[in-house]
């Protein structure tokens, strides 16, 4: 027979599974995150932070990606019952299928082809939208469990 302590800290245990994953919130997820870096992109603009020269629009551009993928996982950190983590894995990965999905119709459209960035920066960039909204995601979930602690300080 088990013990009352043994279940409490078995149900504590949390894991992360495929079968927790919600496709709809991973979309939603992915779609806040493309606003909100368009959002802070064209605040960055405004501010006149960008436009001086490849490296400060550089950095600008990739904080204004951190940030706004951050957000979209904290969006669906806190909507969704598990696997946070995988989560914010998956809104990352969305963004490499949708480049790969514009590369697939830019054969058949003129122009369309996406080929301003180098590899080595694409996957960079792509690590950096899954570390973010991987964090977001998590963050998101643990405030939704605990009611908001991590907030309170």
């Amino acid at each position: 027979m088990r013990s009352q302590g043994a279940r409490v800290r078995r149900s504590q245990v949390y894991t992360e599974r495929i079968r927790h994953v919600v496709p709809l919130q991973v979309l939603a997820g992915w779609l806040i995150a493309a606003a909100m870096t368009s959002l802070f992109a064209l605040t960055f603009a405004a501010l006149g932070l960008t436009g001086a020269d490849l490296t400060t629009d550089s950095i600008w551009a990739t904080v204004a990606l951190a940030l706004g993928f951050w957000a979209g996982g904290l969006f669906t950190g806190l909507r969704v019952r598990g696997a946070p983590l995988l989560h914010g894995i998956l809104i990352g990965l969305t963004s490499l299928a949708v480049w790969f999905a514009l590369n697939i119709l830019g054969v058949f459209v003129p122009g369309l082809l996406w080929e301003a960035l180098s590899p080595g920066l694409t996957a960079i960039l792509l690590l950096v939208q899954m570390a973010t909204a991987t964090a977001g995601a998590w963050i998101g979930h643990r405030v939704a469990l605990r009611g908001g602690q991590e907030l309170r300080g």
